[in-house]
Order: C-alpha cells, then sequence, then structure tokens
C-alpha cells in the first residue's frame, strides 16, 4: 500500500503543477529564494558553450549549445518528475534513470524519458540572463 500512496502523491504533484513540476514555465510560487522572473538568473560567462549550469532553486537549466546562443529548459525530468543534475557531452543527464536531453532543444536523446524537456522562457541583456 505504500507504494501505491507515493504513486498517488506524484499523480497529484503531476496534476497540480504539470509534467515540467512546480515552476516550470511561471514563475515560483512560493515566492522566496532563487530568481524569479525579472531577477538575474547568471551570467552569461557562467554558462560554458556546448554545455550549461542547473539551477537546482529555481528549477531550471540554461545552456549554451553554440556561442552566443542561450536556452532554458525546465529542470524537471519528464519521465518521474526528478531534477536533472548535471550537463556533459551535449546533454542534459538525469541521475534517477539516465534519462538525457538535448543542450539544443531539450529533445529526449536516450530513455527511459519519451517527451522533451519544456522550454522556458528567458532574457538576455548585455551579459546578464533573466527569467523572462
Amino acid at each position: 500500500m505504500r507504494r501505491l500512496g507515493g504513486q498517488f502523491g506524484r499523480l497529484r504533484r503531476l496534476l497540480r503543477h504539470g509534467p515540467g513540476g512546480p515552476g516550470a514555465g511561471s514563475a515560483p510560487s512560493d515566492g522566496g529564494g532563487g530568481a524569479a522572473a525579472g531577477n538575474a538568473l547568471a551570467s552569461t560567462a557562467d554558462i560554458p558553450e556546448g554545455g550549461g549550469k542547473v539551477f537546482a532553486d529555481q528549477k531550471v537549466v540554461v545552456t549554451q549549445p553554440t556561442a552566443g546562443e542561450f536556452k532554458a529548459f525546465s529542470a524537471t525530468c519528464t519521465h518521474q518528475g526528478c531534477a536533472v543534475k548535471s550537463i556533459a557531452d551535449g546533454v542534459i543527464n538525469c541521475p534517477c534513470h539516465n534519462s538525457n536531453f538535448s543542450i539544443t532543444d531539450g529533445s529526449v536523446k536516450s530513455g527511459p524519458a519519451t517527451k522533451p524537456l519544456p522550454e522556458m522562457k528567458i532574457t538576455v541583456d548585455g551579459e546578464s540572463i533573466t527569467l523572462a
């Protein structure tokens, strides 16, 4: 019964927040900590070319697939809602079940995830990257 309860908890979170998890595609609902919409998230120098950086508190991943091109995706894996943790060799990695996503468009490179990471809106102004 305990296992079933955990599944219902995940289902409730999915229904409440959608596949991107809490905060995906919107400002953080708790109002605390981290970069809310309009606040600087990072400097462009913080994001390596061909890689990226996970901002766990904001549940966002910012990548730089090519020089000067910045993208942002939800940091919540679309498989079972785990937080992605690292970026290496052009992919965003989820440690829970080893799903990998493209730094270019969030598409699934290897599963078990079958859906891409949702894109998040950012603004790059000079050297400042801001959640839109």
